[in-house]
């Protein structure tokens, strides 16, 4: 059976199937967090293969997320969907309100292959608990994460909610001709356009979430071993292939000097002398993004066999290298410095609204929120904002549009439809014509 009977088959079963049922919705979500449980050896595998990481990082970045994320969806999707009354205008008397919360119908998801399982796994939880029916296509560029994701879906759903359609960017450019409710990406700016426009022939709502430039900013009064730390883990963390990773350094003239130092000094720290050496530094995805990255900045420590690119700090760069082009997307660190706070906002500002803003320091934070826009914004911290389901996460702006997690990712895949139940009682003639000048007195008074 092709994609376009499966994709119709999917859509005529689900009109008629009981998954639009919150108790129902929560069963399906707790038999995923089982089965993912059961497979969790073979996941840590499969990331390992495709990008590798460390088993830490495979449960730190990817398991544990999309766990918690199920979790805490199962454990509260009844008052999520319990549809909400609103009071009425006087205009509508006499009057009930109410908004009842239903799915959008048939969720085309792609995830991103940096983070092959979250990235795909937990916009899935939210399309389900909204009780959508979903066709999800997984990056090809993370073959082994693909395969093993594609395993947990056919032991969690039957194809009716839930199908997996493989492939590369043929089938995705073939699943975008067909008619969806709602469409969620992840991925890069270009495929963000592409997704746009073939949503525009049916006029489908997208989620996009994109990535871009992301700034670090280290101000005069920073605490610099600890704002060391916390970028260099933030950076490097599966070889800075993440969207939220700092994508450069803007650090106050005095503290230049020491913050590099101390940089250096936790990148020995946490992957060795050599990291090419350390089982805790991922591997860049394929050769075709290896020779983007050095194509960028030649000049970096790599080893082309086996796709290792070396934590990288760049000093000394003009703004217009190449670097400052494009999203790294890698372990490269461009590293410039400022003399007041608002030479540093002016360089953020002239670039594209980033996905996320990090500052480190106290005086300045303020400032920052008041004058720049992003995604998200950490304080003092890297990337570590979007491991909290009590916030969205999303872009703004080149970034993306739309976020999810936690009750975002219901809310995301949920249509809220108001619903007004009008008395056949009592019909005030005011609302009729003709319109007297009494009538016209009465309306004054009741929009006042």
């Amino acid at each position: 059976m092709n994609n376009a009977c499966k994709l119709e088959q999917q859509r005529l079963s689900w009109r008629n199937s009981e998954y639009s049922e919150v108790n129902v919705r929560v069963s399906k979500l707790w038999r995923l967090f089982d089965v993912i449980k059961e497979n969790e050896r073979q996941i840590v595998a499969a990331l390992h293969a495709d990008l590798g990481k460390s088993e830490f990082e495979a449960r730190a970045s990817e398991i544990s997320m999309v766990l918690d994320e199920i979790t805490m969806m199962a454990r509260n999707l009844k008052n999520y969907a319990a549809d909400e009354p609103v009071s009425t205008s006087l205009l509508n008397w006499p009057a009930t309100g109410r908004i009842l919360r239903e799915p959008y119908g048939q969720v085309l998801i792609f995830s991103a292959w940096n983070y092959p399982f979250q990235l795909m796994m937990v916009p899935l939880v939210g399309a389900v608990a909204a009780g959508n029916c979903v066709v999800l296509k997984p990056a090809e560029q993370a073959s082994a994460t693909a395969e093993v994701l594609e395993k947990i879906i056919r032991e969690s759903f039957e194809s009716e909610q839930v199908m997996v359609v493989q492939g590369g960017r043929e089938t995705a450019e073939e699943l975008l001709k067909h008619r969806f409710d709602y469409i969620f990406y992840t991925g890069g700016e270009n495929g963000g356009r592409a997704v746009m426009r073939a949503a525009a022939e049916y006029l489908t709502p997208v989620t996009l979430e994109l990535g871009g430039k992301s700034p670090c900013i280290v101000d005069a009064d920073a605490k610099l071993d600890l704002s060391a730390k916390r970028i260099v883990w933030g950076k490097f963390m599966n070889a800075g292939q993440t969207c939220v990773a700092p994508d450069y350094l803007l650090v106050h003239k005095s503290q230049k000097k020491i913050l590099l130092e101390r940089m250096a000094h936790w990148i020995r720290v946490f992957y060795g002398e050599n990291p090419e050496q350390s089982p805790d530094y991922s591997r860049i995805i394929n050769t075709t993004h290896f020779d983007r990255l050095l194509k960028l900045y030649p000049e970096a420590v790599s080893n082309r066999a086996i796709r290792y690119i070396a934590p990288t700090l760049i000093k000394n760069l003009s703004k217009d290298h190449a670097v400052m082009q494009e999203e790294i997307f890698g372990p490269l660190l461009p590293i410039f410095q400022f003399e007041d706070l608002d030479e540093a906002v002016n360089f953020v500002n002239e670039r594209p609204k980033p996905l996320a803003l990090y500052y480190f320091g106290k005086s300045g934070t303020e400032t920052i929120l008041r004058e720049t826009s992003s995604g998200g914004v950490c304080i003092n911290d890297t990337v570590a904002h979007l491991l909290n389901p009590a916030m969205p996460f999303g872009g703004v702006g080149e970034s993306g549009h739309g976020v999810y997690h936690g009750k975002w990712s219901f809310d995301t895949f949920t249509h809220f439809k108001p619903v007004m139940k009008k008395s056949v009682l009592i019909d005030l003639p005011m609302r009729y014509p003709p319109y007297t000048g009494q009538k016209l007195k009465m309306l004054k008074r009741l929009t006042k």
